[in-house]
């Protein structure tokens, strides 16, 4: 039975500006429009070079990072920097046994692909309404 964001969890999003780095564009889309749908502004990148960009122009609240961008590059270069900015962010990955260590390395929460929009949802604000305590 899928997992659905309550109430609390759309409101912690709401006002707050979260970046998407997510290579696949119906992902990347999806997930916009149910966070927008929240209330959050949101940004998405294709490759760490934009997402880098978009964190030089603002500093998200939150992110959602897909672990494994096209063949040969990963999220790492934009996890390590919202870890020393202190941003919270959720690794998303479709790629589990593959990606495993960089995963263990940066020690962030994990949802696997396929996830739904509420189940990412309810994962991010509880990291953000933990954040707030």
């Amino acid at each position: 039975m899928p997992i659905k964001a309550s109430e609390t969890a759309r409101a912690a999003l709401a006002g707050k500006c979260i970046l998407v780095l997510e290579d696949e564009p119906l992902i990347a889309l999806d997930l916009q429009h149910a966070l927008e749908r929240c209330g959050a502004s949101v940004i998405t990148a294709r490759t760490v070079t934009r997402a880098d960009a978009h964190i030089d122009a603002q500093t998200p609240d939150a992110a959602i990072l897909d672990v494994t961008l096209g063949r040969t590059t990963n999220c790492e270069p934009i996890a390590r920097r919202l870890l020393d900015l202190s941003v919270p962010f959720l690794l998303h990955s479709g790629d589990l046994d593959r990606q495993g260590e960089l995963i263990r390395r940066l020690g962030a929460p994990v949802v696997a692909k396929p996830a739904s929009n509420d189940t990412m949802i309810t994962k991010l604000a509880t990291m953000l309404i933990g954040d707030a305590d």
